[in-house]
């Protein structure tokens, strides 16, 4: 892949909503070709989506319970966790799911309006999938960062400045 398409893929990775013109200026092309280009990213599965964070304690809308879930899996057979992985994927409250490393197989990431929900969902859904021989809960009491993006922003820095 071209330098150029790799900063593009960089520059819409940081700011989704930054202009055509603007990424035409940063990469010194028209914006027609900055265009061409972006579609022919989604045409060929570079580009899979655009994402918009939201800090959902601020809004006052009812609290999300958000959950990582750390999965041992016993493979199948010639295609490994594959098949497990894609039918946990299909959950809604399924928002990622990764490949470990390390003592478990699966990270699976979460979202749900309650504690008992989560619960629910480990002990009625995910761990009676076949292949699921155990689970651990970890649920996420804070976000300070996600994507790239702080939480918290405009909070003043209390460290203490060091000077020689």
């Amino acid at each position: 892949m071209d330098d150029v398409k790799v900063r593009l893929l960089q520059a819409l990775e940081q700011n989704h909503r930054i202009t055509t013109k603007a990424l035409a200026t940063m990469l010194n092309i028209t914006e027609i070709k900055v265009k061409e280009m972006v579609e022919e990213l989604e045409e060929a599965g570079l580009i899979l989506g655009y994402v918009t964070l939201i800090d959902w304690e601020k809004t006052g809308c009812p609290d999300k319970v958000t959950a990582v879930i750390d999965v041992k899996v016993a493979p199948q057979r010639e295609v490994g966790f594959d098949v497990i992985a894609e039918r946990i994927c299909r959950f809604s409250e399924v928002k990622s799911v990764y490949l470990m490393s390390g003592g478990y197989d699966l990270s699976v990431v979460i979202e749900g309006t309650s504690m008992k929900q989560v619960a629910y969902f480990v002990a009625e859904k995910l761990a009676t999938l076949e292949n699921v021989q155990s689970t651990i809960t970890h649920f996420v009491l804070k976000k300070y960062k996600q994507n790239g993006i702080f939480f918290d922003k405009d909070k003043k820095d209390r460290r203490l400045v060091i000077s020689p």
